[in-house]
């Protein structure tokens, strides 16, 4: 793991942080994250199928699947790499040092934008592919040192909250974007070049207005310890390895249950308007989590507990998967969403917080996290691997979906092995 200096003498940057912040700060990251899951969520839950449709209709369900898994597989590399290149940076700017986390949030911002708007002009699976793949390392980039955000510069018994008010543009940014695609832009063209610059529009006040500590040289560990650090032994830290595979197993089954929504809507419920069944779910499903959200995380907060939290969230989520299963039905749709959304929103901000408090060290804040978001990354691989040949082969969206319940409890009842957190 990397190395860190005694607590004494350890520069602002790795300091474990003591100050609350206040609510311009929390507002702008929100701002930023809002700009980031737009651009992560518009992409794969409208533009992408409607691109992939036009190009190849007849295997529309497999060729997203590959192009958002290679996007993924892209992610889990991208992730921890760029949060482990962002704890040792120590740029300068005109003789003054720059902070080691905002270059990478607006470097990846921008970058990412440019892959969003290449992505609006292809014609070819391929070029879909390609494209997508190289947005999604640069957003991650960008979300390594945001995620990195709140271990860096909030307390412990803030977290919660301000967990919770960061989790919301998680949803927010799926609503409003797929309203923007589909209400007030026509046309993926439109679409993309829209998300693009809103992504670097929202990073720019939290990256040019906020504090960012800069990292001094002499406390850069050497390039053998970062790159030995991306192996977190499980021995030495089992928490972290059960916050991993927590995580992991929830968001295979949230991925499991949403990536065909779409396709669920027009094929199964057999929807007059499936684009317009999707805006009214994500409307429901985002009224849910930001009614749950922030109580949850304060609530978890000034409990001082964790995991029952998310124990109880994951439960919920399962359920409303498993709703999918038995009733493929429109009204059946609209339960789960609003039940999905209850149990999602209680879960983002908790889980964010606890996660927070398992980290190896101080000095290794974005890698360790980049390494956490590869268990949000890998399962939109495992995801379209499992569910394509399921929805065509195995029984359709109702095996499906109880797949994705199933999952999601296994994640749930793994929550109990951590030690350290109660």
């Amino acid at each position: 793991m990397t190395a860190q200096a005694p607590a004494g003498q350890a520069p602002p940057a790795l300091r474990e942080p003591g100050v609350p912040v206040r609510r311009g700060w929390v507002a702008l990251l929100s701002l930023a994250g809002l700009g980031l899951w737009m651009a992560f969520f518009t992409p794969i839950q409208v533009l992408l199928p409607q691109q992939i449709e036009q190009i190849a209709p007849a295997d529309k369900e497999v060729m997203l699947g590959w192009v958002t898994g290679l996007g993924a597989l892209a992610a889990l590399v991208a992730n921890p790499l760029a949060g482990a290149l962002s704890d040792r940076t120590t740029l300068r700017l005109g003789g003054r040092a720059l902070g080691r986390r905002h270059p990478w949030t607006l470097g990846g911002a921008v970058l990412g934008a440019l892959g969003l708007a290449l992505l609006a002009g292809q014609h070819t699976i391929a070029g879909v592919a390609l494209c997508w793949a190289g947005a999604q390392v640069c957003l991650n980039a960008m979300l390594a040192t945001l995620t990195a955000a709140v271990p860096d510069r909030v307390p412990v018994a803030q977290r919660g909250a301000v967990s919770g008010w960061v989790g919301i543009p998680q949803v927010a940014g799926l609503v409003l974007g797929v309203v923007l695609v589909t209400a007030v832009v026509s046309g993926t063209t439109a679409g993309y070049l829209t998300v693009a610059a809103l992504t670097v529009l929202l990073a720019l006040p939290f990256t040019l207005s906020t504090p960012d500590d800069p990292l001094p040289p002499a406390h850069v560990p050497p390039w053998r310890e970062t790159l030995t650090g991306f192996w977190v032994s499980p021995r030495r830290h089992p928490d972290f390895a059960w916050a991993f595979g927590t995580r992991f197993a929830i968001q295979l089954g949230n991925a499991i249950g949403t990536l065909y929504l779409l396709y669920f809507l027009t094929d199964a419920v057999r929807l007059p308007d499936p684009e317009g069944g999707v805006l009214v779910l994500i409307g429901v499903y985002t009224l849910a989590l930001v009614a749950t959200t922030v109580l949850g995380g304060v609530l978890s907060d000034r409990s001082g507990r964790r995991k029952v939290y998310v124990i109880w969230s994951g439960v919920v989520m399962a359920a409303a998967t498993a709703l999918l299963a038995v009733r493929p039905t429109w009204p059946g749709a609209v339960t789960a969403a609003a039940i999905l959304g209850a149990g999602y929103g209680i879960y983002v901000s908790v889980d964010a917080a606890l996660i927070t408090q398992v980290l190896p060290g101080a000095a290794g804040r974005a890698k360790d996290l980049g390494i956490i978001n590869v268990a949000n990354s890998a399962p939109q691989v495992l995801g379209p691997a499992l569910s394509a040949p399921i929805v065509v082969h195995l029984g359709g969206y109702p095996v499906l979906y109880a797949v994705g319940a199933a999952v999601t409890l296994l994640g749930a009842v793994l929550v109990g092995r951590i030690r350290s957190v109660p």
